[in-house]
Protein backbone atom coordinates (compact mmCIF):
# COMPACT_ATOMS: atom_id res chain seq x y z
CA UNK A 1 0.00 0.00 0.00
CA UNK A 2 0.66 3.65 -0.75
CA UNK A 3 1.12 4.64 2.61
CA UNK A 4 3.69 1.77 3.87
CA UNK A 5 5.91 2.60 1.19
CA UNK A 6 6.00 6.61 2.09
CA UNK A 7 6.33 5.87 5.95
CA UNK A 8 8.16 3.08 5.88
CA UNK A 9 6.63 0.66 8.72
CA UNK A 10 3.10 2.63 10.49
CA UNK A 11 2.83 1.99 13.96
CA UNK A 12 0.43 -1.49 14.10
CA UNK A 13 1.11 -2.30 10.81
CA UNK A 14 3.20 -5.88 10.12
CA UNK A 15 4.22 -7.50 7.33
CA UNK A 16 3.40 -11.28 6.03
CA UNK A 17 5.40 -12.05 3.11
CA UNK A 18 5.12 -9.25 0.61
CA UNK A 19 1.28 -8.65 1.98
CA UNK A 20 0.87 -5.38 4.60
CA UNK A 21 -1.74 -6.00 7.18
CA UNK A 22 -2.79 -3.07 8.79
CA UNK A 23 -4.14 -3.00 12.38
CA UNK A 24 -7.92 -1.84 12.14
CA UNK A 25 -8.57 1.88 14.29
CA UNK A 26 -11.81 3.21 14.90
CA UNK A 27 -12.90 5.52 12.13
CA UNK A 28 -14.24 8.50 13.50
CA UNK A 29 -16.26 10.46 10.16
CA UNK A 30 -16.77 14.02 10.50
CA UNK A 31 -20.44 13.03 9.24
CA UNK A 32 -21.96 10.84 11.43
CA UNK A 33 -22.94 7.43 9.83
CA UNK A 34 -20.76 7.03 7.47
CA UNK A 35 -20.02 3.79 5.03
CA UNK A 36 -16.54 2.81 6.19
CA UNK A 37 -15.48 2.21 2.85
CA UNK A 38 -16.52 2.21 -0.96
CA UNK A 39 -18.42 -1.46 -2.05
CA UNK A 40 -19.20 -2.30 -5.50
CA UNK A 41 -22.05 -4.47 -6.25
CA UNK A 42 -22.47 -4.23 -9.85
CA UNK A 43 -21.34 -3.11 -13.05
CA UNK A 44 -20.76 1.03 -13.62
CA UNK A 45 -23.34 2.37 -14.33
CA UNK A 46 -25.33 -0.66 -13.01
CA UNK A 47 -28.85 -1.97 -14.69
CA UNK A 48 -30.83 0.35 -13.12
CA UNK A 49 -28.69 3.62 -14.24
CA UNK A 50 -28.88 1.90 -17.63
CA UNK A 51 -32.52 1.43 -17.59
CA UNK A 52 -33.12 5.19 -15.84
CA UNK A 53 -30.77 6.79 -18.71
CA UNK A 54 -32.89 5.06 -21.35
CA UNK A 55 -36.21 6.86 -20.01
CA UNK A 56 -33.86 10.13 -19.50
CA UNK A 57 -32.16 10.34 -22.77
CA UNK A 58 -35.74 10.04 -24.85
CA UNK A 59 -36.61 13.09 -23.15
CA UNK A 60 -33.29 15.02 -23.63
CA UNK A 61 -29.81 14.63 -24.73
CA UNK A 62 -28.32 13.19 -22.00
CA UNK A 63 -24.90 12.08 -22.94
CA UNK A 64 -22.98 13.88 -20.09
CA UNK A 65 -25.13 10.98 -17.60
CA UNK A 66 -22.65 8.56 -15.76
CA UNK A 67 -24.90 7.04 -13.54
CA UNK A 68 -28.27 7.57 -11.44
CA UNK A 69 -27.75 8.81 -7.73
CA UNK A 70 -30.10 7.83 -4.60
CA UNK A 71 -29.99 10.98 -2.65
CA UNK A 72 -31.84 9.61 0.17
CA UNK A 73 -29.34 6.96 0.77
CA UNK A 74 -26.08 8.97 0.02
CA UNK A 75 -24.18 10.00 3.13
CA UNK A 76 -20.93 12.84 4.13
CA UNK A 77 -18.75 11.28 1.26
CA UNK A 78 -20.04 8.52 -0.09
CA UNK A 79 -22.80 8.73 -3.04
CA UNK A 80 -24.97 5.79 -3.22
CA UNK A 81 -26.62 4.95 -6.63
CA UNK A 82 -29.92 3.21 -7.64
CA UNK A 83 -28.24 -0.10 -7.95
CA UNK A 84 -26.92 0.23 -4.54
CA UNK A 85 -23.33 1.03 -5.56
CA UNK A 86 -21.11 3.00 -2.46
CA UNK A 87 -18.53 5.22 -4.07
CA UNK A 88 -16.25 7.35 -2.22
CA UNK A 89 -16.37 10.61 -3.77
CA UNK A 90 -13.85 13.12 -4.18
CA UNK A 91 -16.06 14.74 -6.99
CA UNK A 92 -18.91 15.56 -5.20
CA UNK A 93 -21.23 17.11 -8.03
CA UNK A 94 -18.33 19.04 -9.85
CA UNK A 95 -17.33 20.81 -6.53
CA UNK A 96 -20.64 21.96 -5.28
CA UNK A 97 -20.97 19.91 -2.39
CA UNK A 98 -19.51 21.37 0.78
CA UNK A 99 -20.07 19.52 4.05
CA UNK A 100 -21.06 15.97 2.32
CA UNK A 101 -24.41 14.56 1.19
CA UNK A 102 -27.12 15.29 3.68
CA UNK A 103 -25.22 16.02 6.50
CA UNK A 104 -27.26 16.80 9.85
CA UNK A 105 -26.86 19.63 10.88
CA UNK A 106 -28.11 20.46 7.15
CA UNK A 107 -31.09 18.19 7.38
CA UNK A 108 -32.76 20.31 10.07
CA UNK A 109 -32.94 23.67 7.96
CA UNK A 110 -36.19 23.74 7.17
CA UNK A 111 -37.76 22.20 10.23
CA UNK A 112 -37.80 25.54 11.13
CA UNK A 113 -41.07 27.34 9.67
CA UNK A 114 -40.15 30.96 9.24
CA UNK A 115 -37.04 29.41 7.02
CA UNK A 116 -39.82 26.81 5.54
CA UNK A 117 -41.95 29.56 4.44
CA UNK A 118 -39.22 31.53 2.72
CA UNK A 119 -37.89 28.27 0.81
CA UNK A 120 -41.99 27.57 -0.60
CA UNK A 121 -42.42 31.48 -1.33
CA UNK A 122 -39.70 32.17 -3.14
CA UNK A 123 -39.33 35.98 -3.47
CA UNK A 124 -38.58 38.17 -5.95
CA UNK A 125 -35.83 39.47 -3.58
CA UNK A 126 -35.03 42.49 -5.67
CA UNK A 127 -38.42 43.86 -5.28
CA UNK A 128 -40.52 41.66 -2.56
CA UNK A 129 -37.80 40.90 0.05
CA UNK A 130 -38.77 39.58 3.37
CA UNK A 131 -37.91 41.21 6.54
CA UNK A 132 -34.76 39.35 6.96
CA UNK A 133 -33.31 39.52 4.29
CA UNK A 134 -30.76 42.86 5.14
CA UNK A 135 -29.45 40.87 7.72
CA UNK A 136 -29.04 37.41 6.79
CA UNK A 137 -27.45 39.37 3.81
CA UNK A 138 -24.92 40.91 6.19
CA UNK A 139 -24.52 37.88 8.84
CA UNK A 140 -23.70 35.39 6.62
CA UNK A 141 -22.10 36.85 3.23
CA UNK A 142 -20.30 39.99 4.10
CA UNK A 143 -19.51 37.58 7.38
CA UNK A 144 -17.40 35.82 4.77
CA UNK A 145 -16.51 38.46 2.26
CA UNK A 146 -13.30 38.59 0.93
CA UNK A 147 -12.67 42.44 2.24
CA UNK A 148 -15.45 43.96 -0.20
CA UNK A 149 -18.41 45.84 1.17
CA UNK A 150 -21.10 45.02 -1.44
CA UNK A 151 -22.73 42.16 -2.51
CA UNK A 152 -25.19 40.77 -5.15
CA UNK A 153 -26.89 37.54 -4.91
CA UNK A 154 -27.50 35.07 -8.05
CA UNK A 155 -28.64 31.57 -8.90
CA UNK A 156 -25.49 29.87 -10.67
CA UNK A 157 -21.87 30.61 -11.41
CA UNK A 158 -22.77 31.47 -15.30
CA UNK A 159 -25.51 34.17 -14.01
CA UNK A 160 -23.02 35.08 -11.33
CA UNK A 161 -20.50 36.15 -13.62
CA UNK A 162 -22.62 37.01 -16.79
CA UNK A 163 -23.98 39.71 -14.35
CA UNK A 164 -20.83 40.99 -12.96
CA UNK A 165 -19.10 41.51 -16.08
CA UNK A 166 -22.21 44.09 -16.50
CA UNK A 167 -20.50 45.51 -13.12
CA UNK A 168 -17.66 45.95 -14.76
CA UNK A 169 -18.57 47.65 -17.88
CA UNK A 170 -21.19 50.09 -15.75
CA UNK A 171 -18.29 50.93 -13.93
CA UNK A 172 -15.99 51.60 -16.62
CA UNK A 173 -18.55 54.17 -18.57
CA UNK A 174 -18.94 55.72 -15.35
CA UNK A 175 -15.39 56.81 -15.12
CA UNK A 176 -15.10 57.89 -18.27
CA UNK A 177 -18.33 60.45 -17.95
CA UNK A 178 -17.07 61.44 -14.71
CA UNK A 179 -19.58 63.73 -13.01
CA UNK A 180 -22.29 63.96 -15.54
CA UNK A 181 -24.10 60.05 -14.49
CA UNK A 182 -27.06 61.31 -17.13
CA UNK A 183 -27.76 59.57 -20.50
CA UNK A 184 -28.02 60.94 -23.11
CA UNK A 185 -30.86 60.67 -25.36
CA UNK A 186 -28.30 59.35 -28.15
CA UNK A 187 -27.72 56.65 -25.65
CA UNK A 188 -30.37 55.67 -25.10
CA UNK A 189 -31.92 55.36 -28.18
CA UNK A 190 -28.48 53.52 -30.14
CA UNK A 191 -28.93 50.79 -27.21
CA UNK A 192 -31.99 49.54 -28.52
CA UNK A 193 -31.07 48.62 -31.48
CA UNK A 194 -27.59 47.69 -30.60
CA UNK A 195 -25.01 50.40 -31.68
CA UNK A 196 -22.95 53.09 -29.97
CA UNK A 197 -22.43 55.31 -28.04
CA UNK A 198 -24.91 53.42 -25.82
CA UNK A 199 -24.13 50.27 -27.13
CA UNK A 200 -20.27 50.65 -26.64
CA UNK A 201 -17.19 48.71 -28.30
CA UNK A 202 -15.93 47.69 -25.08
CA UNK A 203 -13.87 44.10 -24.27
CA UNK A 204 -12.93 41.72 -21.38
CA UNK A 205 -9.48 40.68 -21.61
CA UNK A 206 -9.49 36.46 -19.69
CA UNK A 207 -7.21 33.72 -20.63
CA UNK A 208 -6.61 30.41 -22.79
CA UNK A 209 -7.82 27.31 -20.81
CA UNK A 210 -9.97 29.41 -18.75
CA UNK A 211 -13.51 28.74 -17.81
CA UNK A 212 -16.29 31.37 -16.65
CA UNK A 213 -19.91 29.98 -18.17
CA UNK A 214 -22.17 29.29 -20.82
CA UNK A 215 -24.32 32.37 -21.12
CA UNK A 216 -23.26 34.21 -23.98
CA UNK A 217 -20.90 36.41 -21.96
CA UNK A 218 -19.01 34.21 -20.46
CA UNK A 219 -18.98 31.97 -22.80
CA UNK A 220 -16.79 34.46 -24.96
CA UNK A 221 -14.45 34.53 -22.04
CA UNK A 222 -14.57 30.77 -21.60
CA UNK A 223 -11.27 29.27 -23.29
CA UNK A 224 -11.56 25.33 -22.10
CA UNK A 225 -13.31 23.02 -24.64
CA UNK A 226 -14.33 23.59 -28.36
CA UNK A 227 -17.51 21.63 -27.96
CA UNK A 228 -19.04 25.05 -25.35
CA UNK A 229 -18.52 27.35 -27.83
CA UNK A 230 -19.34 25.60 -31.29
CA UNK A 231 -21.87 27.52 -33.42
CA UNK A 232 -22.60 30.50 -31.04
CA UNK A 233 -21.62 33.64 -32.19
CA UNK A 234 -18.67 35.69 -29.96
CA UNK A 235 -17.06 38.87 -29.14
CA UNK A 236 -13.77 39.54 -30.49
CA UNK A 237 -11.93 40.29 -27.09
CA UNK A 238 -8.67 39.50 -25.94
CA UNK A 239 -7.33 36.28 -24.98
CA UNK A 240 -3.84 36.15 -22.92
CA UNK A 241 -1.85 33.50 -21.94
CA UNK A 242 -1.71 31.91 -18.56
CA UNK A 243 1.10 30.81 -16.64
CA UNK A 244 2.06 26.98 -17.91
CA UNK A 245 4.63 25.74 -15.26
CA UNK A 246 7.05 23.17 -15.07
CA UNK A 247 6.73 20.72 -12.06
CA UNK A 248 8.06 19.95 -9.38
CA UNK A 249 7.94 23.74 -9.13
CA UNK A 250 10.61 24.09 -6.38
CA UNK A 251 13.38 23.11 -8.53
CA UNK A 252 11.69 24.92 -11.83
CA UNK A 253 11.66 28.72 -10.19
CA UNK A 254 13.60 30.57 -12.46
CA UNK A 255 11.43 29.02 -15.28
CA UNK A 256 8.26 29.77 -14.11
CA UNK A 257 9.12 33.30 -13.03
CA UNK A 258 9.77 33.82 -17.04
CA UNK A 259 6.79 32.20 -17.86
CA UNK A 260 4.89 34.54 -15.12
CA UNK A 261 6.50 37.49 -16.57
CA UNK A 262 5.93 36.53 -20.34
CA UNK A 263 2.42 36.19 -19.46
CA UNK A 264 2.02 39.33 -17.48
CA UNK A 265 4.03 41.15 -20.72
CA UNK A 266 1.36 39.62 -22.75
CA UNK A 267 -1.33 41.01 -20.87
CA UNK A 268 -0.18 44.67 -20.80
CA UNK A 269 0.58 44.54 -24.73
CA UNK A 270 -3.41 43.25 -25.13
CA UNK A 271 -4.82 45.99 -23.16
CA UNK A 272 -2.82 49.09 -25.04
CA UNK A 273 -3.20 47.17 -28.75
CA UNK A 274 -7.39 46.77 -28.00
CA UNK A 275 -7.25 50.60 -26.66
CA UNK A 276 -5.79 51.90 -30.21
CA UNK A 277 -7.99 49.44 -31.91
CA UNK A 278 -11.05 51.64 -30.37
CA UNK A 279 -12.10 48.10 -28.73
CA UNK A 280 -10.77 49.34 -24.72
CA UNK A 281 -11.00 46.59 -22.06
CA UNK A 282 -13.24 47.15 -19.45
CA UNK A 283 -12.11 44.37 -17.47
CA UNK A 284 -9.57 41.57 -16.79
CA UNK A 285 -11.60 38.13 -15.79
CA UNK A 286 -9.54 35.38 -14.00
CA UNK A 287 -9.46 32.19 -11.98
CA UNK A 288 -7.30 31.76 -9.07
CA UNK A 289 -6.70 28.18 -10.42
CA UNK A 290 -7.87 27.41 -13.75
CA UNK A 291 -10.27 24.26 -13.42
CA UNK A 292 -12.14 23.17 -16.18
CA UNK A 293 -9.57 24.14 -18.48
CA UNK A 294 -6.86 21.55 -16.29
CA UNK A 295 -6.06 22.77 -13.30
CA UNK A 296 -3.65 25.35 -14.34
CA UNK A 297 -1.95 26.87 -11.33
CA UNK A 298 -0.19 30.56 -11.28
CA UNK A 299 1.68 32.34 -8.56
CA UNK A 300 1.01 34.82 -6.38
CA UNK A 301 3.61 36.57 -8.10
CA UNK A 302 1.56 36.06 -11.12
CA UNK A 303 -1.53 37.52 -9.77
CA UNK A 304 0.01 40.58 -7.87
CA UNK A 305 1.42 41.45 -11.34
CA UNK A 306 -2.01 40.97 -12.64
CA UNK A 307 -3.73 43.51 -10.43
CA UNK A 308 -1.05 46.31 -11.24
CA UNK A 309 -1.38 45.85 -14.35
CA UNK A 310 -5.03 46.36 -14.11
CA UNK A 311 -4.72 49.71 -11.52
CA UNK A 312 -2.54 51.10 -14.19
CA UNK A 313 -4.69 50.66 -16.77
CA UNK A 314 -8.22 51.81 -15.03
CA UNK A 315 -9.71 48.44 -15.67
CA UNK A 316 -11.29 46.36 -13.44
CA UNK A 317 -10.06 42.74 -11.94
CA UNK A 318 -12.70 39.94 -11.24
CA UNK A 319 -11.27 36.78 -9.83
CA UNK A 320 -13.88 34.02 -10.38
CA UNK A 321 -14.27 31.56 -7.21
CA UNK A 322 -16.86 29.91 -8.52
CA UNK A 323 -15.37 26.72 -7.91
CA UNK A 324 -12.19 27.66 -6.04
CA UNK A 325 -14.02 29.06 -2.98
CA UNK A 326 -15.20 28.13 0.26
CA UNK A 327 -12.17 26.07 1.95
CA UNK A 328 -11.34 23.96 -0.67
CA UNK A 329 -7.99 25.34 -0.60
CA UNK A 330 -7.57 25.95 2.78
CA UNK A 331 -8.20 29.40 2.43
CA UNK A 332 -11.81 30.41 2.31
CA UNK A 333 -11.41 32.17 -1.19
CA UNK A 334 -8.48 31.02 -2.86
CA UNK A 335 -7.05 34.55 -3.77
CA UNK A 336 -5.99 34.90 -0.53
CA UNK A 337 -2.77 32.58 -0.95
CA UNK A 338 -2.09 35.51 -3.06
CA UNK A 339 -1.17 38.17 -0.99
CA UNK A 340 -2.96 41.22 -2.72
CA UNK A 341 -2.28 44.57 -1.83
CA UNK A 342 -6.22 45.94 -2.17
CA UNK A 343 -8.73 42.65 -2.39
CA UNK A 344 -9.50 42.69 -6.35
CA UNK A 345 -12.91 44.06 -7.38
CA UNK A 346 -15.51 41.75 -8.33
CA UNK A 347 -15.08 38.26 -6.11
CA UNK A 348 -17.97 35.82 -7.76
CA UNK A 349 -19.08 32.78 -6.26
CA UNK A 350 -21.39 29.71 -6.67
CA UNK A 351 -21.27 25.71 -6.40
CA UNK A 352 -19.90 25.56 -2.56
CA UNK A 353 -21.75 28.51 -1.44
CA UNK A 354 -24.83 26.74 -2.63
CA UNK A 355 -26.10 30.30 -3.83
CA UNK A 356 -24.04 32.33 -6.53
CA UNK A 357 -23.43 36.37 -6.53
CA UNK A 358 -20.57 38.28 -6.11
CA UNK A 359 -18.65 40.44 -4.08
CA UNK A 360 -17.82 43.70 -4.84
CA UNK A 361 -16.39 47.19 -4.41
CA UNK A 362 -18.92 50.02 -4.29
CA UNK A 363 -17.50 51.86 -7.34
CA UNK A 364 -18.73 48.35 -8.69
CA UNK A 365 -22.17 49.43 -7.85
CA UNK A 366 -24.62 50.37 -10.60
CA UNK A 367 -25.52 53.92 -9.92
CA UNK A 368 -29.66 53.00 -11.49
CA UNK A 369 -31.78 50.20 -10.00
CA UNK A 370 -32.72 47.75 -12.56
CA UNK A 371 -29.40 47.65 -14.26
CA UNK A 372 -28.36 44.29 -12.29
CA UNK A 373 -31.86 42.33 -11.79
CA UNK A 374 -33.66 39.39 -12.70
CA UNK A 375 -36.98 37.77 -10.76
CA UNK A 376 -35.46 35.95 -7.86
CA UNK A 377 -31.97 37.61 -7.56
CA UNK A 378 -30.48 33.84 -4.96
CA UNK A 379 -32.88 31.87 -3.14
CA UNK A 380 -33.52 32.87 0.56
CA UNK A 381 -33.79 29.19 1.14
CA UNK A 382 -30.34 28.65 0.12
CA UNK A 383 -28.76 30.89 2.23
CA UNK A 384 -29.99 29.29 5.00
CA UNK A 385 -28.53 26.32 4.03
CA UNK A 386 -25.19 28.19 3.72
CA UNK A 387 -25.33 29.67 7.33
CA UNK A 388 -25.49 25.96 8.66
CA UNK A 389 -22.62 25.04 5.89
CA UNK A 390 -20.85 27.99 7.68
CA UNK A 391 -21.80 26.96 10.95
CA UNK A 392 -20.16 23.59 10.67
CA UNK A 393 -16.92 24.83 8.91
CA UNK A 394 -16.21 26.71 11.72
CA UNK A 395 -17.33 24.60 14.55
CA UNK A 396 -15.21 21.21 13.10
CA UNK A 397 -12.30 23.88 11.88
CA UNK A 398 -12.69 22.40 8.56
CA UNK A 399 -10.33 24.81 6.96
CA UNK A 400 -7.53 23.34 8.87
CA UNK A 401 -8.89 19.68 8.11
CA UNK A 402 -8.96 20.62 4.34
CA UNK A 403 -4.70 21.39 4.77
CA UNK A 404 -4.24 18.53 6.77
CA UNK A 405 -6.33 15.73 4.61
CA UNK A 406 -4.45 18.02 1.49
CA UNK A 407 -1.28 17.50 2.71
CA UNK A 408 -1.33 13.80 2.64
CA UNK A 409 -3.18 13.62 -0.57
CA UNK A 410 -0.57 15.40 -2.51
CA UNK A 411 2.06 13.51 -0.71
CA UNK A 412 0.54 10.56 -1.57
CA UNK A 413 0.09 11.38 -5.46
CA UNK A 414 3.26 12.56 -5.71
CA UNK A 415 4.87 9.22 -4.19
CA UNK A 416 2.97 7.54 -6.75
CA UNK A 417 3.81 9.89 -9.60
CA UNK A 418 7.78 9.14 -8.54
CA UNK A 419 7.31 5.48 -8.78
CA UNK A 420 5.69 5.68 -12.02
CA UNK A 421 6.79 8.87 -14.49
CA UNK A 422 6.48 7.70 -17.40
CA UNK A 423 2.04 7.56 -16.57
CA UNK A 424 1.50 10.53 -14.51
CA UNK A 425 3.46 13.64 -14.01
CA UNK A 426 2.68 17.59 -12.60
CA UNK A 427 1.17 17.01 -9.10
CA UNK A 428 -0.11 20.19 -7.78
CA UNK A 429 -2.73 22.10 -6.14
CA UNK A 430 -3.58 23.92 -3.07
CA UNK A 431 -5.43 22.18 0.11
CA UNK A 432 -7.70 18.99 -1.10
CA UNK A 433 -8.10 21.18 -4.46
CA UNK A 434 -5.66 18.85 -6.23
CA UNK A 435 -4.54 17.30 -10.04
CA UNK A 436 -2.32 14.99 -11.59
CA UNK A 437 -1.88 14.57 -15.11
CA UNK A 438 -1.91 11.73 -17.01
CA UNK A 439 0.48 10.43 -19.84
CA UNK A 440 -2.00 11.19 -22.73
CA UNK A 441 -5.96 12.05 -22.72
CA UNK A 442 -6.44 7.78 -22.82
CA UNK A 443 -4.56 6.86 -20.32
CA UNK A 444 -6.42 9.62 -18.09
CA UNK A 445 -9.59 8.36 -19.25
CA UNK A 446 -9.14 4.90 -18.61
CA UNK A 447 -7.75 5.91 -14.50
CA UNK A 448 -10.73 7.62 -13.84
CA UNK A 449 -13.00 5.01 -15.12
CA UNK A 450 -11.30 2.10 -13.44
CA UNK A 451 -11.28 4.64 -9.94
CA UNK A 452 -14.98 4.60 -10.35
CA UNK A 453 -15.21 0.31 -10.85
CA UNK A 454 -13.37 0.27 -7.65
CA UNK A 455 -15.67 3.02 -6.01
CA UNK A 456 -14.18 5.84 -5.94
CA UNK A 457 -15.05 9.17 -8.37
CA UNK A 458 -13.36 11.74 -9.31
CA UNK A 459 -13.03 14.06 -12.18
CA UNK A 460 -10.92 15.09 -15.06
CA UNK A 461 -10.19 18.70 -16.62
CA UNK A 462 -7.87 19.45 -19.40
CA UNK A 463 -6.61 17.34 -21.94
CA UNK A 464 -5.14 14.71 -19.51
CA UNK A 465 -5.50 16.19 -16.42
CA UNK A 466 -7.03 14.12 -13.35
CA UNK A 467 -8.62 16.11 -10.58
CA UNK A 468 -10.12 15.94 -6.77
CA UNK A 469 -12.75 18.15 -5.85
CA UNK A 470 -13.76 16.48 -2.59
CA UNK A 471 -16.45 18.39 0.10
CA UNK A 472 -14.48 20.04 3.59
CA UNK A 473 -15.50 16.71 5.64
CA UNK A 474 -12.84 14.55 3.22
CA UNK A 475 -10.83 13.23 6.04
CA UNK A 476 -7.03 11.45 6.29
CA UNK A 477 -8.79 8.06 6.25
CA UNK A 478 -10.77 8.64 2.97
CA UNK A 479 -7.71 10.04 1.53
CA UNK A 480 -5.97 6.27 2.54
CA UNK A 481 -8.85 4.87 0.49
CA UNK A 482 -8.20 6.63 -2.10
CA UNK A 483 -4.44 6.57 -2.51
CA UNK A 484 -4.80 3.13 -2.07
CA UNK A 485 -7.39 2.34 -4.82
CA UNK A 486 -5.51 4.94 -7.28
CA UNK A 487 -2.10 3.17 -6.64
CA UNK A 488 -3.97 -0.23 -7.55
CA UNK A 489 -5.09 1.44 -10.64
CA UNK A 490 -1.71 2.54 -11.66
CA UNK A 491 -0.64 -0.56 -11.06
CA UNK A 492 -3.43 -2.12 -13.77
CA UNK A 493 -2.45 -0.01 -16.38
CA UNK A 494 1.52 0.60 -16.35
Amino acid sequence: MWFCKLNGALKGASKTGTKTILARRPITSLVPGEPNEPKILTDVPGPVSKALFEKLNSINQSGSVQLFANYDKSIGNYLIDVDNNVFLDAFTQISSVPIGYNHPDLLTVFQDDHKLRALINRPATGVFPGHDWPEKLRSILLNVSPGLPQVMTMMCGSCSNENAYKALFFSYRNRQRGENVDFTELESSSCMINRPPGAPQLSLLSFHGAFHGRTMATLATTHSKPIHKLDVPSFNWPIAHFPRYKYPLEDNTRENHAEDDKCLEEVEDLIVQYGKNENPVAGIVVEPIQSEGGDNEASPRFFQGIQQIAKRHGVGLLIDEVQTGVGATGKMWCHEHFNLESPPDIVTFSKKMLTGGFFHSLDMRPKQPYRIFNTWLGDPGKLYLLEAVLNVIKQQNLLDQVLRTGSKLKLGIATIEKEHPDLLNSTRGRGTFLAVNAADTELRDKIVAKLKLKGVIVGSCGDHSIRLRPSLTFQEHHADILLDKLQQTINEVK
